[in-house]
């Protein structure tokens, strides 16, 4: 009697089980390589340095946050050259090293390899949004800043870096070539560094870039800023999938038909976001902006008997601006010592966020006019004009102020603060303390000549108590009209001076 045995199958686990656990597997290791590769590392170095580099004394410590969102934009541009230099260095790496038949054998067939490393790319842009998070933050976080940030801004750091590399694993897909990364890093370097775009300055095609920055030195507020951030964060978003898509389909994902319906998706994505960012402005905004410019809706408060009337994000600057104020004030004589001011924000919104935009005088007596950046020169600049108002009643009357006056006025603006010579400096237009030159004010500049230059430099190296009892016992002549600076420098004790009239100067 014959007995069959028969032997028992082994049990199989299921081939997509494994596919998908060696996917995430082969992932998180390119995605160490990635992080550790040198490109990669001096990249985030650079970054890490620029921003406590940057962010240390940035401006001057009273950032505006609608501008510090797009301040994040510029550095992970770097990191994402690197990155698609190392992402298309590494798809290439079994193709450089001839290992590329013994993949034929593994479970995980081309197309899951290139997602691998498309999965890679996550630890550098979520690297890259921390990076973005530090430096807002910080600015955040300083007790002079003020204004909102956008999320759509905030992104397009992190989605640049997404981007990029998602276009290095696309590259090593189709062209096999090591040379087609550093290539296109340096054709890169040329169109995104350097700033130049596809569409100049103007237009919505300028938003088909990944970082579109503004060229006005001036700060609006951000509900006028009108840039389709957040269109232009989606844009990049279903760019770079799509980028990612496409590349899945050249490594050899043709036969899935999922990644067709993904990349259908993605595209539309993408033109949705183009479509939309590109859209022009509203005309609602347009009319917000002229408002904003000539009949501006500002919140008043008082503070020490004068009133500062700002926009609402500018609110928390009122107090800043009331120490200047209070300091000028304590250096002058007669009424002018107690001579409540109006203090009032204008800003030039109507032809938005790139262009910049002068402000007119005011002709409304003690009316001081203030602008939406502040620290560095901006002090001085604020200082001489509530000097100048003090001394002549409008900004309008100082704007022509050429005598001996404005040796007054400089004394008033420059003599309470710190290091006044280093102030003197910034607030001329040509950053020098000796000659003449225009003194820069938030509206029209005024006049100084060589001898009130000489007169003013004198009187900074004094005593601030012996000048400043100069200045409040001749006060009314020291503010006459047709006041010669020869006479101004006599009444406050500097001798040798010829110069009769800074107006013939």
């Amino acid at each position: 009697m014959t007995t069959l045995v028969e032997r028992t199958p082994l049990a199989l686990r299921t081939g997509p089980r494994e596919t998908w656990a060696a996917v995430f597997a082969l992932a998180r290791f390119e995605g160490r390589r990635l992080l550790l590769s040198p490109p990669v590392l001096v990249a985030f170095a650079l970054y890490l340095a620029w921003i406590v580099y940057h962010t240390h004394d940035s401006y001057d410590g009273f950032p505006a946050l609608q501008d510090v969102d797009r301040d994040t934009q510029s550095m992970p541009l770097l990191v994402g050259l690197a990155v698609l230099l190392s992402v298309n260095l590494a798809v290439l790496r079994s193709r450089r090293r001839d290992t590329e038949r013994h993949f034929a054998v593994l479970v995980v067939t081309p197309w899951r390899r290139t997602l691998a490393h498309l999965l890679s790319l996550l630890p550098v842009v979520l690297l890259t949004a921390a990076g973005v998070a530090l430096q807002f933050g910080w600015e955040a976080l300083k007790p002079g800043a003020v204004g909102h940030g956008s999320p759509g801004e905030l992104l397009v750091g992190p989605l640049t870096v997404l981007l990029l590399g998602a276009l290095g694993v696309l590259l090593a897909r189709v062209l096999k070539s090591p040379f087609t990364g550093p290539l296109l890093v340096v054709f890169l370097l040329f169109f995104l560094v350097l700033g130049v775009s596809p569409g100049g300055e103007d237009g919505g095609t300028r938003w088909l870039t990944p970082v579109v920055g503004d060229s006005s030195p001036d700060t609006l507020p951000s509900d006028l800023l009108g840039r389709p951030a957040a269109w232009h964060a989606v844009y990049l978003l279903g760019l770079g999938l799509a980028i990612g898509v496409v590349a899945l389909l050249a490594g050899g994902g043709r036969r899935v038909r999922t990644l067709y319906a993904v990349l259908g998706a993605t595209v539309a994505l993408t033109l949705v976001g183009a479509v939309a960012q590109a859209g022009g402005e509203p005309a609602s905004l347009t009319a917000a902006r002229e408002r904003a410019t000539l009949d501006p809706e500002l919140k008043c408060v008082r503070h020490s008997g004068s009133t500062y009337c700002a926009h609402p994000e500018w609110e928390p600057r009122t107090g800043t601006w009331a120490e200047v104020v209070d300091e000028v004030r304590n250096l002058a004589g007669g009424t002018a010592h107690e001579q409540p001011l109006l203090v009032r924000q204008r800003v030039e919104a109507r032809y938005g966020p790139d262009a910049d935009g002068a402000l007119e005088a005011s002709g409304t007596e003690y009316e001081v006019t203030v602008g939406t950046r502040w620290g560095g020169a901006r002090v001085p600049e604020f200082s001489s004009a509530v000097a100048a108002v003090l001394v002549t009643g409008t900004e309008r009357a100082a704007g022509e102020l050429c005598d001996g006056r404005m040796v007054t006025v400089m004394w008033l603006s420059l003599g309470w603060q710190d290091r006044p010579v280093d102030q003197l400096r910034l607030v001329r237009l040509d950053d020098s303390d000796t000659g003449s030159a225009v003194v820069l004010s938030p509206t029209s500049g005024m006049s100084m000549s060589a001898g009130q230059t000489d007169v003013v430099r004198e009187l900074l190296g004094r005593p601030k108590a012996e000048v400043t009892a100069l200045v409040k016992k001749n006060w009314t002549e020291l503010t006459t009209p047709g006041l010669t600076t020869a006479r101004a420098a006599e009444l406050l004790g500097v001798r040798g001076v010829t110069e009769k009239d800074g107006c013939e100067e």
